[in-house]
């Protein structure tokens, strides 16, 4: 029997939505005491791939391989090995391969069964098949913060959820994301996931401040500095593509200022949290990572 991928699409353009979404997610859930809620994964997905033309031209970036499978479905994957059943890829113009792809294709299922071969297997696993996979469509390019924005309806009252960037490949013993929501259900706080970068190149990302460490690996934030100059970073742990943010981050991300380019970003809005007494926590992950964000990765 062929597995069965469930698929919904949304689009957030259209106020249509709401009612939809009303139908299959609660307005309000109920948290646990001592713990959150978090069943999403928000996955950003509709960046332009400007580093990678010409094949972004015809190919997103996502569906780029790294080995034998794209980088989208090893994010699918950690994020189903994390117990993360309900899956928002934030889509764009020209990102219908991703759809595609994910799309269960019963013909060539039962072509590769009856020859007894393995190759969308991969794509069709029973892994990948308790997971619902729903798309919202960005329909400009605005920032990761504009992104992250697009799944406001779709993220209960009260709960919070992950977020996974498909630039950042995280391998090691076990899935991130799903340590860092551990963390989070324990603490009771957001958790975005760090490495130590050279000082050299630590203007190319967010950087935390440290206001106290709680363990070996986690630490609590004072603040966060996008892009810092060497010289004003305020340490070497760099901001990597996990997080785990509560539902308040969408009021957050309509407060803060846009920037001259248009965009909103995150870190502002995680920033505003800070400040407005939301704990937050930095985990030190120990994972190998791989950005396959720039072709050199």
């Amino acid at each position: 029997m062929t597995p069965m991928l469930k698929i919904v699409c949304f689009f957030t353009i259209f106020t249509l939505n709401s009612g939809l979404i009303a139908k299959s997610l609660p307005k309000k859930s109920k948290k646990m005491k001592g713990s959150l809620m978090i069943r999403a994964a928000v996955i950003p997905a509709a960046g332009l791939g400007t580093r990678f033309l010409p094949f972004t031209k015809s190919v997103p970036k996502e569906m780029l391989p790294l080995i034998n499978k794209p980088a989208i479905q090893h994010i699918i994957e950690e994020s189903v090995d994390s117990n993360l059943s309900e899956l928002f890829l934030i889509i764009g113009n020209g990102k219908g391969a991703i759809v595609d792809y994910f799309n269960p294709i019963h013909e060539q299922a039962a072509f590769l069964k009856d020859r007894d071969k393995q190759l969308l297997q991969e794509v069709i696993s029973d892994r990948i098949n308790k997971s619902t996979i729903s798309y919202l469509l960005q329909p400009q390019p605005k920032g990761l913060g504009h992104a992250i924005y697009m799944a406001k309806n779709v993220i209960p009252y009260n709960c919070h959820f992950a977020v996974l960037l498909p630039d950042d490949i995280l391998v090691g013993k076990d899935p991130a994301i799903g340590v860092m929501a551990d963390i989070a259900r324990k603490e009771c706080a957001c958790v975005i996931g760090v490495q130590e970068a050279p000082i050299e190149n630590i203007s190319s990302y967010g950087v935390v401040s440290i206001k106290q460490q709680l363990t070996d690996d986690v630490f609590e934030i004072d603040h966060l500095v996008e892009k810092p100059k060497a010289e004003d970073a305020p340490s070497n742990l760099a901001v990597v593509g996990r997080y785990i943010l509560p539902q308040k981050i969408f009021s957050a991300l309509e407060t803060v200022e846009k920037q001259a380019t248009g965009e909103i970003q995150l870190t502002d809005a995680i920033q505003l949290l800070i400040e407005q007494g939301e704990k937050v926590l930095a985990y030190k992950l120990p994972h190998q990572r791989f950005d396959t964000g720039t072709p050199r990765g």
